[in-house]
This record gives C-alpha cells, sequence and structure tokens, in this order.
C-alpha cells in the first residue's frame, strides 16, 4: 500500500506527532533534532539554526520525498520551491501567508495550501477586548500611579454603550464582535461579502467596505482586522485616521502594512486620536528610534496577541481533518486563495 509522505517541518510536541501517525496511510518525518527549536510555547519559526552539512542533507533528503508538508521549512525558505519536488499540499500554521507565499515564489507553484484561518481568532479577539478595557479603564494611569506609590482616585469611561468599529468580517473580526456584544457594546462592521445595511446576527450595522469612513466617524474603538492584500495596505492613511472620533482608540491584530506608520504617529502625537493597541507594527521588530516605543498613549505587542498555549492542538485538530480528506480525495477546510490573497 502506497503511504502519503507527510513532513513535519516546525517543531511539534510528540504527543501531536503522534496523533499524526496515527492515521492510516501516512508515514510521518520528525526529526526534532534537524529542525528550529521554539523560542517560547507554540512557536514555528524558532531560534536560529546552523546544521552542519551531513543534517542538512539529512534535511534536505526529507524535503525531496514529502508529499505533504506541516508548515513551511523557515530554514530554506527563499530556495524552498527547488527542494520540494514531490509536495502537493503544505498546511500553514498561520491564516496570513499571502506575502509569504509572493517573497519566495511558492505562490506560483503547483501546490495546495491551507492556512490556519480560525485557529488564531479567540485569542485575537481576547487581546481586543484586553486593549478596549485597557484604554476604558486608563490601565497606563494605574501603572504610574502603582510605580509612584500615589493613591489618587480618577474617573473612568464606560464599555456598554460606547460603538466597535471592525474593519474586515471574517474569523477574527467575527470573534471580536462576539466580545464586544458581550460587554454591551455597539458593533459596526465592514464586510466584502455581505451587503451594507444586511442584518447580521453577530452586528448592529453592516457598512460597505468602499464606505470606510462612516464606521471610523462613529466608532470609539477601531479593529482592524483585515488580511495584507494590495487592497488593504495603507487603508488607513491619513485621511482615514483623520475621518476617526476624536478621542477613538485603534487596535490593530492584522498587520502593520495596513497602516500609514507615520501618519498613525502624527495623529497620536496630535492628540486627535486616544490611544492605539499595536501586535503589528510595519517593521517587526520596529527600530530603536520608532516614536511609538515612547508614547505614553501606545501599547505594543510583539505580534504574539493570536498564540496561546492550546494553538498547537488545535493545529493538529485541523491537519489530521485536513490530513484524512487529502487522503480520501475531498476537499480541504481553509483552502488558500490566490487572487484574493488568503
Amino acid at each position: 500500500m502506497k503511504h502519503v509522505e507527510v513532513l513535519i517541518a516546525s517543531y511539534l510536541e510528540p504527543a501531536y506527532v503522534d496523533r499524526i501517525r496515527q492515521i492510516d496511510g501516512v508515514r510521518v518525518m520528525y526529526d526534532p533534532a534537524l529542525l528550529p527549536q521554539p523560542r517560547y510555547g507554540s512557536d514555528h519559526v524558532g531560534h536560529p539554526l546552523r546544521r552542519s552539512l551531513e543534517d542538512e542533507q539529512r534535511w534536505r533528503e526529507y524535503l525531496a520525498e514529502a508529499e505533504v508538508l506541516f508548515d513551511f521549512d523557515h530554514t530554506n525558505l527563499a530556495v524552498l520551491t527547488t527542494l520540494i519536488p514531490h509536495v502537493r499540499w503544505i498546511q500553514a500554521t498561520s491564516a496570513g501567508i499571502g506575502q509569504l507565499l509572493i517573497r519566495t515564489g511558492l505562490i506560483a507553484a503547483p501546490i495546495t495550501f491551507t492556512t490556519a484561518k480560525g485557529i488564531h481568532a479567540k485569542p485575537l479577539a481576547d487581546f481586543a477586548a484586553m486593549a478596549i478595557l485597557w484604554f476604558a479603564k486608563d490601565g497606563f494611569r494605574m501603572i504610574r500611579e502603582q510605580a509612584a506609590r500615589r493613591w489618587t482616585r480618577y474617573c473612568g469611561r464606560n464599555v456598554s454603550g460606547a460603538t466597535v468599529g471592525i474593519v474586515g468580517f471574517g474569523s477574527i473580526g467575527r470573534e471580536v464582535a462576539k466580545v464586544c456584544r458581550a460587554m454591551g457594546m455597539r458593533v459596526v462592521a465592514t464586510s466584502r461579502t455581505l451587503r451594507a445595511g444586511a442584518s447580521d446576527s453577530d452586528a448592529d450595522q453592516i457598512i460597505s467596505v468602499s464606505n470606510l469612513t462612516a464606521l471610523l466617524g462613529v466608532a470609539d474603538y477601531v479593529v482592524l482586522a483585515v488580511p495584507h492584500t494590495p487592497q488593504t495596505e495603507r487603508l488607513l492613511g491619513g485621511a482615514e485616521l483623520a475621518a476617526m472620533r476624536p478621542g477613538a482608540v485603534l487596535i490593530n491584530v492584522a498587520r502593520g502594512a495596513v497602516v500609514d506608520e507615520a501618519a498613525l504617529i502624527a495623529a497620536l502625537r496630535d492628540g486627535h486620536l486616544g490611544g492605539a493597541a499595536l501586535d503589528v507594527l510595519s517593521m517587526e521588530p520596529p527600530a530603536a528610534d520608532n516614536p511609538l516605543w515612547s508614547m505614553p498613549n501606545v501599547l505594543i505587542s510583539p505580534h504574539s496577541a493570536s498564540t496561546v498555549e492550546s494553538e498547537n492542538n488545535r493545529l493538529t485538530d485541523l491537519f489530521c481533518e485536513n490530513l484524512v480528506r487529502y487522503m480520501r480525495g475531498e476537499a480541504l477546510l481553509n483552502v488558500f486563495d490566490r487572487k484574493r490573497l488568503y
């Protein structure tokens, strides 16, 4: 019986590897000694790795045999297309892989890519909720006052009754909406697939993507949850930031390229925006002299809002489901759309 050759290309805990091995008709190649070791839980890139010539040869032999990859080989991205002649499907560990595929030339390869769409939606919604509460309750003030051992009472803001504008109403945007609804917030969202004014169980109002400024003008908090595509690059420029309500807070869990960073810095400096919570930036890590580091109304997360301890368990669930589908010749879940780039 012919087996499907599966190569696990980033570190995965042994228990999850065993679950994959239990699928009939699969031969799993996994050698953690040849992989970058994780820097933190659920890390799929790992510490920098320099293999010996012998180890690199062995690793490339695995790549040459593989029909299916769990994750990309981050140690050979620049030449990966030349090393995987038999690969027909790659399961990514991230939802936003479009720019990686373009940079590496993999987008032109005769390979099916499936994303981790949905895996990170709840953790990102948690981050958005945390950011909303942080600014509503003035978390910066609390940190400052505690550090100064100063007890000065103050007045915060209500979250209930405030409006959140969600730009991008896919799996992440919907999870953000559910969390915000639970806090009593009004939800306004833009959607590519729903018509303006459509009734939706997760939103109070759907606004056309082409009418973004209408959302920006009513939202106390704006959450960016769109993929990085040519259409969304610098989606929020100077004019769009100026259209936001005075004192509004921007929360970006999308990609740094979606915002004109210089315009954002200016809007934060002049007081038009009340603050920003940024899980992503235009350059990661940002330069040491990037003003965002030291701005008193900016909360920075090192692109880690989506990473939680349960991630690899959920990724294994998704991969095993897709692996069974692949072997049966059935449609895979989360197939990457080359035209839309997500």
